[in-house]
């Protein structure tokens, strides 16, 4: 029999929770062709894998690869970690469906965590975007639809509760977007215009994806000691709707998180998270050092009232003086819009903030106007999560890998780098929290059933031949929270679509990725 690709001798974890054996697979095209003893069989290439282990290529749950990888479609941050897909449109805000303004707006305003790279925006719907990753790019990507995207087309950034006619007019669009493929609907109500979408009007949303198997998945309203608040909402929302439900990045303390998430199941509702294996978080300043009030109408009108006088003093004494979400001498900047402010990148709020003769409200205020708001960072809270809590949380059954990848800035949180080779040579290898089979399933095989990836996240013949090959003595993630730009190491081989995307550690340049529409 003859094959495009022989590889040899490799141990497969196949994703199934066995045990690694040892077999060769041959590869026809895109497709697995057959698994077992291939001596003597024919292949234009053969690629030696012995003393690697053979695995699904990676689903990363959660990422912000929105407009990175269409300004970088090798990218190897993923490559070097194993990760073959990308679930992209998270948090409620992405770009697609989008009107110029809802473009403008969108691209401005996540800056901080879409990192805004210089490429051709020009899209609106979601088929047309979702058309610009087919084989333009390394990785494949899945698509959420983003409720503050759909939102804003109908209601702007009007801060109040949906009226039925603006209700059914945001159905039909994420109506529209399942028709072109999107696998579910993403909320980040933290964010503007997510955070004034009530219950009521996200389990209307909810509704429409249900008949085509979609995914709510939700940033929710409170994490940390707030997550019972959010997870009520979570609840109210999947009872409303019979939805199948996502949470992103459940960090927190595990006491607290994990028996929300098991009295949920208790209750008959499909929950699933993802996590990514830090202590620090990391989103765009605005959202975690300012009052929500100051932020309402958006950008324009945020930056207005940081430059009034009356409302600087007023922040000065009543907010400022107490600690800020993120406490400012314990979050960094990781990015700035504005070039006369990059300075500040690396560097924490209050250091910043000393280096600029201000006081550190006035810096955030400061460094707000100057950057339209589009200024990023990654911080640590007391009593946030341990590393115990890290630990107890990703052994979960329900639980699914998710980098929470941010790309831009020049002093990045580590996690988009090293999420996934983290969970691998440290979580697995040194602290034994996965059988490597375990490790598998959490990080290719849960989120493939999870978002109806049928034909992948296993190694079978007739699947998809999404593949990492990696060597389980060496593998580790080396970014640090001082250089999180440093790429994994350990990863050999990725192939994307049965095309080999990285060899020997180094890119091909080849850009088979695909745009995978529901199915």
């Amino acid at each position: 029999m003859n094959f495009d690709l022989i590889l040899k001798n490799g141990w497969v974890i196949d994703g199934s929770g066995g045990l690694p054996y040892k077999t060769d697979i041959g590869l026809l095209d895109t497709m697995i062709g057959t698994m077992g003893n291939l001596e003597g069989a024919q292949a234009a290439r053969v690629l030696d894998c012995t003393d690697r282990y053979v695995v699904p290529g990676f689903i990363d749950a959660h990422v912000h690869g929105d407009a990175v990888l269409l300004a970088d479609p090798i990218h190897l941050p993923a490559l070097r970690q194993g990760v073959t897909t990308y679930i992209i449109g998270q948090d409620g805000s992405s770009f697609a469906p989008a009107s110029p303004a809802t473009m403008d707006y969108m691209r401005r305003y996540t800056a901080g965590f879409n990192a805004n790279p210089d490429i051709d925006y020009d899209w609106s719907t979601i088929e047309q975007y979702l058309n610009r990753f087919d084989r333009r790019t390394a990785l494949n990507v899945a698509y959420l639809i983003p409720n503050g995207n759909v939102r804003m087309e109908v209601m702007g950034l009007d801060p109040r509760p949906a009226t039925d006619a603006e209700i059914r007019a945001m159905q039909a669009m994420v109506r529209k977007g399942m028709e072109a493929g999107a696998v579910g609907l993403s909320t980040g109500l933290d964010y503007i215009p997510s955070r004034y979408a009530d219950a009521r009007e996200i389990a209307a949303l909810c509704e429409v994806i249900v008949p085509d198997d979609g995914v709510y998945v939700t940033h929710m309203r409170g994490y940390g000691a707030k997550a019972p608040i959010g997870m009520s909402e979570v609840y109210e929302i999947a009872k409303a709707s019979g939805v199948a439900t996502h949470i992103s990045h459940y960090n927190g303390p595990a006491d607290l998180l994990l028996p929300l998430l098991d009295q949920g199941r208790a209750m008959g509702l499909d929950l699933t998270f993802d996590t990514y294996p830090y202590l620090a978080g990391s989103t765009i300043l605005g959202m975690v050092a300012l009052p929500p009030e100051v932020q309402v109408g958006g950008i324009e009108a945020t930056v207005k009232r940081l430059a009034d006088p009356a409302v600087r003093a007023q922040l000065n004494r009543d907010w400022f003086s107490s600690p800020t979400p993120y406490p400012l001498d314990s979050t960094t900047i990781t990015m700035t819009a504005n070039p006369d402010w990059r300075w500040a990148e690396g560097l924490k709020v209050t250091e910043a903030a000393e280096r600029a003769g201000m006081a550190p409200g006035d810096f955030v205020c400061e460094s707000l106007i100057a950057s339209g708001m589009a200024v990023g960072i990654f911080g640590f809270r007391a009593g946030e999560r341990t590393e115990a809590d890290v630990r107890a949380i990703l052994r979960h059954p329900a639980h699914m890998a998710g980098s929470d990848g941010i790309f831009g800035g020049s002093h990045p949180h580590p996690r988009g780098w090293g999420a996934f080779a983290r969970f691998l040579g440290y979580h697995t290898r040194q602290l034994g929290d996965y059988t490597w089979a375990e490790a598998v399933t959490h990080l290719a095989t849960h989120a493939a059933r999870r978002y109806r990836l049928n034909d992948r996240g296993l190694l079978r013949p007739g699947f998809v031949a999404d593949i990492a090959i990696f060597d389980p003595v060496t593998i580790i993630d080396r970014s640090t929270y001082e250089a999180g730009r440093t790429l994994a190491e350990g990863v050999d081989h990725v192939l994307v679509n049965g095309t080999l995307v990285l060899e020997n550690g180094e890119p091909t340049g080849a850009t088979p990725g695909r745009a995978l529409r529901r199915s």
